[in-house]
């Protein structure tokens, strides 16, 4: 080991509290500790302990479950998401992008933070931080590979992101089924309408029954092909892939578990936790019918990553 201050030779001088070796200068009697490379940058935590918890939280477990489990502080836990959830996010917007598709389905999530949009109106709260939360989410058909995400309001201007993100993920012409949200036909004419084969799956529900319980699915009663853009399949306007997927989503975290006090308090914990399930769900877990990932069924990569390479993106 070279002293940083005046390039000699430095000596062994025991070990610090954490156990890492620390050195002495020779020359100026200066001491220091060897280079670490810092996964965690910051945090104390041990690079084992985070993948344990990464572990729990992508597989539906909570943030006070994991926290009994690992013994990791709840606060320590929701840093560790906030940490990882970013680099997630910058993982994904760098690896998924320009690829190759031929049938896309998209599709909304709700869910909420803090309170629902009711409950916020009622209380006159205007923070737009607080209230229903909207992921926006596009898969490809074949690779099951998520394209595009994007947290936002059920607006047409989060429209308009979510299809930009879509448009720098993808090249190529492509088919693209959505549901019967109005925002998209202009979003998607905008962002893709020039190479895009673009149709709408609308859903007719039935009327609520007499003593229908509060919280049971309503009946679909006929779904509607509507082609809005170019010349699309007909056969292959479909959103079941899609929806799927939202079910997914719904298990693998428990933030968006219904009818339960698991969910988000805090707008960036929410989407920490989507870039995380995303980056997870892409390059780590492995489809039971594809049986490799979808980021190796795209040509992305070609191996099954770990939680500790998620880490270190």
């Amino acid at each position: 080991m070279v002293c940083h201050n005046c390039q000699t030779e430095a000596k062994k001088h025991g070990t610090s509290r954490q156990g890492i070796q620390r050195f002495r200068c020779r020359a100026c009697n200066k001491t220091f500790i060897e280079p670490q490379t810092k996964p965690l940058d910051t945090m104390r935590l041990s690079v084992e302990k985070a993948v344990m918890v990464l572990s729990l939280l992508v597989e539906g477990c909570s943030v006070r479950s994991v926290e009994r489990v690992t013994g990791v502080h709840r606060d320590t836990i929701l840093d560790l998401l906030v940490l990882v959830g970013s680099r997630c996010e910058r993982l994904l917007e760098t690896r998924i992008k320009n690829i190759a598709v031929k049938d896309v389905q998209a599709d909304e999530v709700w869910g909420w933070v803090a309170m629902k949009e009711k409950t916020k109106k009622a209380k006159g709260i205007e923070n737009d931080n607080i209230g229903d939360a909207y992921c926006f989410i596009a898969i490809e058909r074949d690779t099951k590979l998520v394209l595009a995400w994007h947290l936002g309001r059920r607006s047409a201007e989060d429209t308009m992101i979510f299809t930009e993100k879509l448009n720098e993920a993808t090249q190529g012409r492509f088919q693209l089924t959505t549901d019967g949200f109005k925002a998209y036909m202009y979003a998607v004419s905008y962002s893709l309408g020039t190479r895009v084969d673009f149709a709408q799956l609308v859903k007719v529900y039935a009327a609520q029954r007499e003593r229908e319980q509060r919280y049971s699915p309503a009946e679909v009663v006929e779904t509607i092909r509507q082609i809005q853009i170019g010349d699309p399949e007909y056969h292959r306007i479909c959103t079941s892939h899609i929806e799927r997927q939202n079910l997914t989503v719904r298990m693998a975290m428990r933030r968006m578990t219904r009818l339960t006090n698991g969910f988000s308090r805090k707008w960036e914990n929410l989407k920490a936790a989507y870039a995380l399930y995303f980056a997870w769900y892409n390059f780590v877990r492995v489809h039971s019918t594809l049986r490799v990932t979808p980021a190796m069924e795209s040509g992305i990569t070609g191996h099954v990553w770990t939680i500790e390479e998620l880490l270190g993106q």
